[in-house]
């Protein structure tokens, strides 16, 4: 089955409306001006009977559709000639009884008729009508409405039909920039027309396109600095073994170096793998309830590291009332190991790690960092101090960011110092 166009939904919707218009108009309206017919038609048949000064009066037929009734002091009753034709009953008394008030309607023959009465002391005279004249009021009335509405709908089904196309053109140039986002040779410029949900619509496509242009770039930046820095240790272990082949090394030592470049790669690959896996579930961060304490991460990452530079102190001050954190131990085992592997490539003598208040504060002795590289040094594979890159401090700023945790970080005097709260 085919769905209806925009345009067409909505004149079906303008069509639906003036219809809805009509029959409402047509069965409310007549009902509630019913009392203004009733006493347009008093009136006039009251006037009518301005005619009437004398019996003789009434025999002649004054108008068709106005029937009257002349009753003298001593009740003789005189009709006029087209009484018979306006009320259909034989017999005049049968009227008569019916009219007991000045102005009234009674029902004879399930017909309705409507009448009006001027008594005097010598006589009374009465005009009786059918509901004709009700009736062709109706008509009237719903003709010009019928009129009115039939203008009405033509002149807005103009503009709806106008206003649609100009709409659905937008809709479908629209379309065309969502078609052809990822197309350098398109022409993605907005023209401006209307400070509406469109153009609002129409600047977000623009910014999802620059922010996808972005992160390709961006992307494609990584892929090449993940493939150089897998690339080193691979290049490093094939020379060691050629050199060994060639008889320029030992064994032992390409063994040696071997295994060492092995370590290297795999943490590099261990750390794309858990930063992988922090984006992947990175829509379930509001489901982590596990806690860790953080106390025994740092305890053994510190003992894990201090051998690497036995000049460098490791000094730790924890509070214990203020080591439990959010997360797992993997987590956070990510995130100290991660932090102390960068203390340790640029301490002096130095490191210490403050746990107190729900916060974790580390600081190292080394340089500052300049303002270029803290600006994009948790970016991945962004280069940082003295060119060196990785996945480390990602791996940081994610995880923290995953447990809904925040980091900074601030140049001292003499050092650098994180602040995790």
């Amino acid at each position: 089955m085919r769905k209806p166009k925009l345009t067409e939904q909505l004149l079906l919707i303008g069509a639906s409306i003036i219809i809805i218009v009509i029959i409402s108009l047509g069965i409310i309206l007549p009902r509630t001006l019913l009392p203004i017919y009733e006493d347009n038609l008093y009136n006039y048949l009251n006037q009518s009977l301005t005619l009437i000064e004398s019996p003789s009066n009434v025999s002649s037929k004054i108008n068709s559709e106005i029937a009257y009734v002349y009753v003298t002091k001593s009740n003789e009753v005189i009709v006029s000639d087209n009484l018979s034709s306006v009320v259909e009953v034989k017999d005049i008394d049968a009227v008569l009884d019916k009219i007991v008030q000045t102005e009234g309607n009674f029902v004879i023959n399930k017909r309705l008729y409507y009448y009006v009465v001027v008594r005097t002391d010598n006589f009374s005279k009465i005009a009786i009508t059918g509901s004709t004249y009700i009736k062709t009021m109706r008509e009237e009335i719903l003709k010009i409405i019928l009129l009115v509405v039939g203008i009405t709908f033509v002149i807005v089904s103009l503009l709806v039909l106008t206003w649609s196309n100009h709409l659905v053109n937008r809709i479908k140039k629209l379309k065309d920039k969502i078609d052809n986002i990822d197309n350098d040779d398109y022409d993605h410029s907005i023209h401006y027309e209307y400070d509406d949900e469109l153009y609002t619509l129409e600047i977000a496509t623009q910014n999802m396109r620059a922010y996808l242009k972005e992160q390709e770039e961006y992307k494609n930046q990584m892929y090449q600095n993940i493939s150089h820095d897998f690339k080193t240790p691979i290049t490093v272990m094939k020379s060691y073994i050629e050199a060994s082949e060639d008889g320029i090394e030992t064994k032992d030592k390409a063994l040696d170096i071997c295994k060492e470049q092995l370590n290297k790669l795999e943490i590099k690959v261990h750390s794309l793998l858990y930063l992988n896996k922090l984006n992947y579930f990175r829509e379930k961060k509001d489901s982590i309830k596990e806690k860790c304490d953080v106390s025994k991460i740092i305890v053994e990452s510190a003992s894990k590291f201090g051998p690497s530079r036995p000049e460098v102190d490791i000094a730790l001050d924890i509070d214990k009332k203020s080591t439990i954190f959010r997360g797992n131990d993997e987590m956070w085992e990510a995130i100290i190991d991660n932090i102390l592997n960068n203390f340790m490539r640029y301490a002096k003598k130095k490191i210490k790690i403050v746990v107190k208040n729900g916060k974790i504060v580390l600081y190292n002795d080394g340089p500052n960092i300049d303002k270029e590289v803290l600006t994009n040094i948790f970016t991945p594979y962004e280069k940082g101090v003295k060119g060196v890159f990785g996945l480390g401090l990602s791996i940081v700023k994610k995880t923290l960011l995953f447990l809904n945790y925040d980091i900074a970080i601030e140049n001292e005097k003499n050092g650098v110092k994180f602040i995790i709260s």
